[in-house]
């Protein structure tokens, strides 16, 4: 199924639509500030492991996962001044950010080293989306695992709509993905070259 939803005003009924289906351990795809993201609560079990199987991906890759503003980070992730600094000041953005993670975080979604990756993209659809919900959810970029993501909802559909609950048109994107960056030790060290501009970075 494929909806469309206005990418600058997105329409309550559609967002509150898209949400019982997450509440109900769904999984769908939706457009963030990069490319298209797929992605369930990140306390549905069932959801994330759906996951893995379409991406094709190894269980010890966890994914990163949405929150809606700064504060929802710190329930999910240790946020030190440094940290808050650095995320006041680039999110929303094309980032993710990896941090120490809390003890709320579910075991599927940290990685052997404690620690999490946490997005707040530019994107009023995804936000919306996590709003409503509630709490965070799983991101990681529409595609199976060494393929490029996919930044047109309507080949989103065609390559993996038979194995998702929802498909969110907010309009044609890019194939772009995050940076990523680690912020642990209070250390900005760069993961992944992505969208966001790391030339700040140590």
């Amino acid at each position: 199924m494929l909806i469309q939803i206005n990418p600058d005003n997105p329409q309550p009924r559609l967002i509150a639509q898209a949400v019982e289906l997450l509440k109900g351990g769904g999984v769908i795809a939706y457009p963030t500030d990069t490319t298209y993201g797929i992605g369930c609560s990140i306390f549905s079990k069932r959801g994330i492991e759906r996951i893995y199987l379409l991406k094709q991906r190894e269980k010890k890759k966890p994914f990163s996962f949405i929150c809606a503003d700064l504060s929802e980070v710190a329930r999910y992730a240790r946020v030190s001044n440094y940290a808050f600094k650095i995320l006041k000041r680039y999110l929303p953005g094309p980032y993710t950010f990896v941090l120490e993670a809390t003890g709320v975080v579910p075991d599927l979604l940290i990685t052997k080293q404690k620690t999490v990756g946490i997005r707040i993209p530019d994107n009023a659809i995804c936000l919306g989306l996590v709003r409503e919900l509630g709490h965070p959810i799983v991101t990681t970029s529409a595609n199976r695992s060494g393929d490029e993501p996919i930044g047109d909802p309507f080949d989103v559909d065609a390559e993996l709509g038979n194995q998702l609950d929802l498909v969110v048109d907010g309009g044609v994107l890019t194939a772009d993905v995050s940076s990523v960056v680690s912020l642990i030790g209070d250390v900005a060290s760069v993961l992944r070259k992505g969208v966001g501009d790391v030339s700040w970075c140590d």
